[in-house]
């Protein structure tokens, strides 16, 4: 089963920047109530697009510096990187139809 991977500051660059893949980051904080609206649509892309995109979480409230470098204001906040750089963000939640367009348009 394909599961979000938790990324902290010190693996963002690694995980995603130098992914070979995609990559959707999910920033999100645990005691954040939409957060936990979008978790399971995330966890649902990550094993429909497993292999394809890959899917990681960043917790804002442990990992300040990631969060400020991409402006994070609001959670959740969905940002989608590919060959290292940001292609696409979503803010708040929003259904999964809305996020499967965002990571389509980085697979074409």
């Amino acid at each position: 089963m394909a599961k979000p991977l938790d990324v902290s500051d010190a693996q963002f660059e690694a995980e995603v920047l130098k992914s070979p893949l995609p990559v959707l980051v999910d920033f999100w904080a645990p005691w954040c109530g939409p957060c936990r609206m979008v978790a399971p649509i995330v966890e649902e892309l990550a094993e429909e697009y497993h292999g394809r995109v890959k899917f990681v979480k960043v917790n804002t409230d442990e990992n300040l510096d990631t969060a400020m470098r991409y402006g994070i204001r609001s959670i959740p906040t969905l940002l989608l990187f590919k060959d290292g750089q940001l292609v696409g963000s979503v803010i708040g939640f929003r259904p999964k139809s809305e996020l499967k367009k965002l990571i389509e348009k980085a697979l074409h």
